[in-house]
């Protein structure tokens, strides 16, 4: 019994073990990827992987720099079809307010007409000549008919007025409705600047959040930085030296650029306590009671061009081959502007960036 047993174990065990099949295409390829990565893991445990490599501080400012200049680019191109959309969106609310004022003109001018048909209604119409000759009085029944001809010439006026005030409306709503598709393209975008600017400055970010507090420091250029501040801010309560900007505006301008000193950089911000490059601008200006448009490579075309060294105080100074950046110059070199997101608004040398022309507001 003992031994029969075994030759069934051995039986069954043999009945059991199928024999092995060669792997298919798919199931090899599959088999291959999960061995490789298994390796690539076991690799990493060991410690003998390759991490990412890490940049010098001196890369590192040179790549943040980099997208901070893209960044501006997006942010100057957000900001004038911003500035469009706005333009938009008050051209269609004017629209749609004049629509709602011909519309009250046009619902009176109806309510009038229907108070004339139901009145012929009642009276049934009688035939004229009828009329003439059923008065009793016909010189004063020819008076009144001429009365009623007078009147019937009005309605047909009314009637004029309702038919052009329809077109109008007409014309009107299909205006607005040309001005929604466009606003709703220029929202889009807006949507899609926004979206590159936002990912310019937080691969920055990134980047600098790598480095150690000092080696963030010497990359942002940001020592010292509120002593400057300081010190400009005081300089500026003092006042402007005689004939130091061409006109009062000019003064005014740099007045202003030297009070917002340490205020920080934001992207898209016209102020009063945030700027962008273009929107310092815009702010110092409007503080002087100009008016300027809102992005670098319209206010360049906003005044009289002037060479580098004519160069006085209150004039615009833009820089990169694509104008993406603009400062307030305020003599002996210097100027003031919105740097980027690391830096906050202060003094710089104008040869501090590509130099690509200059603007006299006038």
């Amino acid at each position: 019994m003992r031994v029969v047993r075994k030759d069934v174990t051995v039986q069954v065990a043999a009945h059991r073990k199928r024999p092995q099949r060669p792997l298919s295409g798919h199931t090899a390829r599959t088999a291959a990827t999960l061995a490789l990565a298994g390796a690539a893991t076991a690799t990493a445990f060991d410690g003998t992987g390759h991490a990412e490599p890490q940049l010098t501080p001196t890369q590192v400012k040179a790549k943040v720099e980099s997208l901070y200049r893209e960044a501006e680019a997006a942010t100057e191109k957000y900001n004038g079809v911003k500035e469009k959309a706005d333009a938009g969106q008050r051209r269609l609310s004017a629209l749609q307010d004049e629509v709602a004022r011909k519309q009250t003109r046009l619902d009176s001018a109806r309510e009038a007409l229907g108070s004339i048909a139901a009145a012929q209604y009642r009276d049934g119409g009688i035939d004229p000549a009828w009329q003439l000759a059923l008065s009793s009085d016909p010189e004063r029944y020819l008076d009144g008919a001429a009365l009623a001809e007078r009147a019937g010439d009005r309605q047909a006026a009314a009637v004029s007025r309702v038919r052009q005030q329809l077109r109008e409306i007409e014309r009107l709503r299909g205006a607005a409705r040309i001005e929604v598709k466009s606003l709703r393209s220029r929202q889009a975008e807006l949507r899609r600047q926004k979206k590159t600017v936002t990912g310019k400055l937080d691969e920055a970010r990134r980047l600098l959040a790598r480095l150690t507090p000092p080696q963030r420091t010497e990359v942002t250029g940001a020592g010292g930085t509120g002593d400057r501040a300081s010190r400009s801010a005081t300089d500026a309560r003092q006042p402007q030296r005689p004939g130091s900007a061409p006109t009062s505006h000019a003064a005014a301008a740099v007045a202003y650029a030297y009070s917002k000193l340490g205020s920080p950089y934001v992207w898209g911000a016209t102020g009063p306590n945030a700027f962008d490059c273009s929107g310092l601008v815009q702010a110092a200006y409007r503080s002087a009671g100009i008016s300027l448009p809102r992005t670098t490579y319209a206010q360049i075309n906003a005044g009289r061009r002037v060479s580098r060294s004519e160069l006085q105080p209150g004039d615009l100074v833009f820089f990169y081959s694509g104008i993406s950046h603009v400062g307030i110059y305020v003599g002996d070199g210097q100027m003031i502007h919105a740097p980027n997101p690391s830096a906050p608004v202060r003094l710089a040398p104008v040869d501090q960036m590509p130099f690509a022309g200059a603007t006299r507001v006038e």
